[in-house]
């Protein structure tokens, strides 16, 4: 079940979800909007490889705004920093960055329960588009979990992604054992 906005906000006064910065008018009725952060990178090589570890080079969307163009991956991140204590988020785009032609995540929508951090966006474009610090990117759904939880990400001794960031993350497949 998706959490209303009613229970979105029992939540946020429970703690069991954190979203900073707030503003309640961002809250929509079953899910919570999210902005562009300020930070992009991109990847230093043109080709990657998956059992590397894959350089990236950041940048700071100018104030004018920054044009992203197709067949370019950029690795963008939240504004928001969040954290989700007893339910799964989501991050979807919105439906005006999807009639962009913006495709703010490749695979990676899911979070899991324990994660605590701004999220990384995988950022693609179907033309180019220029785009801004603070517009809104996307929205954050949350789900109810079935059963107790074992291990949350944030306690995860091999979790990936647990440094609190500001700046987008790369890839870290590299760290899997394949």
């Amino acid at each position: 079940m998706i959490l209303s906005d009613k229970r979105i906000l029992e939540e946020i006064e429970k703690g069991t979800i954190v979203i900073s910065p707030y503003d309640r008018k961002y809250l929509g009725t079953n899910s919570y909007d999210v902005h562009l952060g300020k930070h992009l990178a991109t990847y230093a090589d043109r080709v990657l490889d998956a059992r590397k570890h894959n350089e990236i080079v950041h940048f700071e969307i100018p104030e004018e705004g920054f044009v992203l163009q197709p067949n370019t991956l950029y690795l963008g991140v939240t504004l928001e920093y969040t954290e989700t204590h007893a339910h799964v988020p989501f991050l979807e785009g919105k439906s005006s960055t999807g009639r962009l032609g913006i495709d703010i995540h490749a695979t990676a929508g899911k979070g899991d329960v324990g994660f605590c951090n701004t999220w990384t966006l995988e950022i693609s474009c179907a033309q180019p588009v220029k785009i801004y610090a603070g517009m809104p990117i996307g929205q954050l759904i949350y789900f109810a979990v079935e059963g107790e939880i074992e291990t949350f990400y944030n306690k995860k001794g091999n979790a990936k992604y647990n440094g609190r960031t500001v700046r987008p993350v790369e890839s870290m497949m590299w760290k899997n054992e394949f």
